[in-house]
């Protein structure tokens, strides 16, 4: 594929890096430009200018003769977009824009925040278990029943390979980061992450962090989550979850573990929190936002303030109106575990907040007092 070919040019110029890719090309043709011979600088003078048109087609530079370092520069640079573009000119170019080494890259910006062990684990066992079903079918003879993850005939949003005007298909490695991702970005991977103010931001989850499934949906920006079934309560769908209501698990754990405090001895009024609170034992654990209160004999004065003393620690709910029964709550500092009852729940573990964390949960402060 000739560097300079229109749909190469047409593509690329719809990318944010566009300017940069062409001016890094723009050097690589200077250098091979410079050490090209006088011999071919002679060619360039015919008198016919079809003669001359065919020389300079023939003296047209391969984007392959780039150096590697400029090479790789440039795609480093192209979005997913622009590399799975590229991906399509040929089995030399798609080798490199398959790399980890980029796609590891555009994982960690666009999935990083919400993608957890637990998400990577979930991958792990998806491509474990399609491996094991397609080897399956090729012992029986049988075509394989799971499409592969990518083709590089990318969807509806990926730039289309023009190369021979010819769609083949190329498969990826299944256990690759691009596979990954890909996966991601068409909604075809669900995943575990945590969904704040769950169901829309339904009053009797307000201030909460639940453990969901979720899918995306790359034709809103949004998510689907799922919420899995407990007790009588029904498997629950949730869509259009924006980003700004996901996080990753705090801890690889499962929502049922009860989480080991081990910040209960450096905790003073006035120091924001996460607590597990579950209704009843059925219940899975979700992560509840709150602060650390006065002991009712202190008068709040910093000066002679003694809480941080004792073995009682109080924690406030502030989003709830004063006098409510989930405005505060009392825990043990040293021997506390799960403490509780069905009438009020049961309060778990217990884990301090610092400066980014405690933004987004004054983002999500509901805009009236809850009952």
């Amino acid at each position: 594929m000739r560097l300079l070919s229109p749909w190469f040019w047409k593509d690329v110029s719809f990318f944010p890096s566009s300017s940069l890719i062409k001016d890094i090309l723009g050097l690589g043709l200077g250098f091979f430009t410079t050490t090209s011979s006088k011999m071919s600088l002679k060619k360039m003078s015919f008198t016919s200018k079809v003669d001359n048109f065919e020389e300079v087609e023939e003296s047209a530079m391969s984007v392959l003769d780039l150096p590697d370092l400029v090479l790789e520069c440039i795609l480093e640079r192209l979005p997913p977009a622009a590399l799975c573009s590229m991906a399509g000119v040929c089995s030399s170019l798609r080798s490199r824009c398959i790399s980890d080494h980029f796609w590891a890259k555009h994982m960690k910006n666009k999935w990083g925040r919400i993608i957890g062990p637990a998400a990577y684990r979930e991958w792990q066992w998806h491509v474990a278990l399609k491996t094991r079903k397609d080897s399956s079918h090729l012992k029986q003879g049988k075509p394989k029943g799971l499409m592969r993850i990518l083709s590089i005939v990318r969807p509806s949003w990926w730039l289309q390979s023009k190369v021979d005007g010819s769609n083949k298909q190329c498969s990826l490695p299944d256990d690759s980061v691009m596979a990954w991702f890909l996966a991601l970005e068409t909604g075809r991977f669900w995943f575990p992450a945590q969904v704040y103010n769950r169901e829309n931001g339904h009053v009797g989850f307000m201030l909460s962090c639940y453990d969901a499934e979720l899918s995306y949906d790359p034709r809103t920006d949004t998510f689907q989550a799922r919420y899995p079934p407990h007790g009588r309560r029904a498997e629950t769908t949730e869509n259009n979850v924006p980003w700004e209501r996901l996080r990753a698990p705090p801890f690889d754990t499962s929502p049922h573990d009860l989480h080991i405090s081990d910040c209960l001895n450096e905790l003073r009024p006035g120091d924001n929190i996460e607590i597990q609170w579950r209704r009843n034992k059925e219940f899975p654990y979700g992560w509840w936002y709150g602060v650390v209160g006065h002991l009712e004999s202190c008068d709040g004065n910093e000066n002679y303030c003694r809480c941080h003393n004792s073995d009682t620690v109080v924690l406030e709910f502030n989003q709830y109106t004063l006098g409510s029964r989930w405005r505060r709550t009392t825990v043990h500092r040293k021997e506390h575990r799960e403490e509780g009852n069905e009438a009020d729940g049961f309060y778990g573990g217990i884990r301090k907040l610092y400066n980014e964390e405690i933004s987004t949960w004054k983002r999500l402060w509901p805009s009236e007092i809850l009952e």
